[in-house]
């Protein structure tokens, strides 16, 4: 099914400092972020024209500017008030919000020092990450090929776009294979992330989950584990190895797109959604729907 391309839609895009037509938003060919990925991001979720969390993802945007070696001519409240007045401005109020860094063209090779930096924020309406249908029965993975580096050899704490080619490799590699993600491993051989999203098993009524020293603590990740604390959840984070899995009854993803989405496979391993996932999956939804359709309603 084809869907409107992101360089053809109606509507702004706020780019440095001021909103311009859609279509309008454009860089030149040159940048230094398209050639040497000197580019950082983040996803965001808005829900009833709020976007949750939105302070934590500008800062985490901000300091994965900062571990690229460059930093955001923008404050985090400017760049707030920007997202806020975006998502008014197209009048959407569940949506996806991009704001993206940058380095541009000033200078072309691997040194950059003087290139000046850019900062766009875009929003778009946007559904469920996977299919509704298939989300409910618990979706599909693949193992993933590529697996996590050594923070040694990469800036991991960063959401840096260059960190995101295996993902996409990946994700693309399993979908021709029928799956609908993948599940990453990390350089040691353990369990670490999906392409897009954290992970969580089950076992014995006890919540497990990666230890993310090598991939992002992900914002939503965050979250889920201080509900599960909060219904007294016993959380276990630790070095996990695959084939631990075998003895895992449930397992989920976490993410701002993919919110939390049940799994029913990993390659070999099965799973079935179960009592602590669809718990935590109704807790997230009334910690980040209701509020937020209140403030709306209200302002």
């Amino acid at each position: 099914m084809a869907t409107q391309p992101f360089d053809d839609r109606p509507g702004v895009i706020w780019y440095d400092g001021q909103f311009v037509p859609w279509k309008e938003a454009k860089l030149h060919v040159l940048s230094h972020g398209l050639h040497y990925a000197s580019s950082v991001f983040e996803g965001e979720r808005a829900y009833g024209g709020v976007v949750f969390k939105l302070d934590e993802h500008t800062r985490r945007l901000h300091e994965s500017a900062r571990l690229l070696g460059f930093e955001i001519p923008y404050s985090a409240d400017a760049i707030n008030k920007a997202s806020a007045e975006l998502l008014s401005r197209h009048k959407m109020l569940d949506a996806y919000v991009r704001p993206i860094a940058w380095r541009g063209s000033e200078m072309m090779g691997v040194a950059a020092q003087h290139n000046k930096i850019h900062l766009a924020i875009a929003c778009w309406e946007w559904p469920s990450y996977f299919d509704p249908a298939q989300r409910l029965k618990g979706i599909r993975l693949e193992l993933a090929r590529y697996r996590r580096p050594d923070p040694a050899t990469a800036p991991s704490k960063s959401k840096a776009s260059g960190l995101y080619m295996i993902c996409t490799i990946s994700k693309h590699e399993a979908e021709r294979n029928g799956y609908a993600d993948a599940l990453m491993l990390d350089w040691r051989s353990r369990v670490a992330e999906a392409t897009g999203a954290n992970v969580f098993f089950v076992k014995d009524g006890e919540l497990h989950t990666p230890t993310p020293d090598c991939f992002l603590d992900g914002i939503t990740r965050r979250t889920v584990i201080e509900l599960a604390k909060r219904r007294g959840y016993k959380l276990n984070e630790r070095a996990i190895m695959p084939e631990e899995m075998t003895g895992f009854s449930e397992c989920f993803l976490t993410g701002t797109a993919a919110e939390v989405t049940p799994v029913s496979e990993i390659g070999p391993y099965h799973f079935a959604p179960g009592e602590i996932t669809r718990h935590l999956m109704e807790d997230y939804t009334a910690a980040v729907q209701p509020k937020a359709h209140a403030m709306a309603a209200s302002a």
